[in-house]
């Protein structure tokens, strides 16, 4: 099961987190927090992995429908996309709003997760675009 929106790109992770973040503000989407899951596991478990950031991203006319068809959806709020390095390559990925829809079997939730998963994916083509 393919639950991510997914690209890669050449460009290098410090400037790929801050295309994405600035791709998301074009399609709606704020970033409401930044996990650096390197830095957090090499404070907290002593383990060296490769960069990744967490970017918890959210689009409030979105957040607002979906949590008005159902609230229990706030739980899956924000979307997370992934910026981190895979080789030599920088990979960008998101959760799939789909998921929304399939966990709840809410179809009231397919228009609105359809609609931000095109927003996500207009933004991951944009990142694209610049490489």
């Amino acid at each position: 099961m393919d639950f991510t929106q997914r690209i890669e790109t050449d460009l290098s992770y410090e400037e790929a987190i801050e295309r994405v973040i600035a791709t998301l503000k074009d399609q709606g989407f704020g970033v409401l927090t930044r996990i650096d899951m390197r830095q957090t596991l090499q404070d907290k478990i002593g383990v060296d992995t490769p960069p990744q950031m967490i970017l918890g991203a959210c689009s409030p006319e979105l957040a607002h429908r979906a949590t008005s068809a159902d609230p229990r959806i706030a739980a899956l709020l924000p979307c997370n996309v992934v910026v981190r390095t895979e080789g030599e390559q920088t990979v960008i990925e998101a959760l799939s709003p789909a998921l929304m829809a399939d966990v709840t079997e809410n179809d009231e939730l397919r228009p609105v997760a359809h609609e931000a998963a095109e927003r996500i994916q207009a933004a991951l083509d944009a990142v694209g675009a610049q490489a």
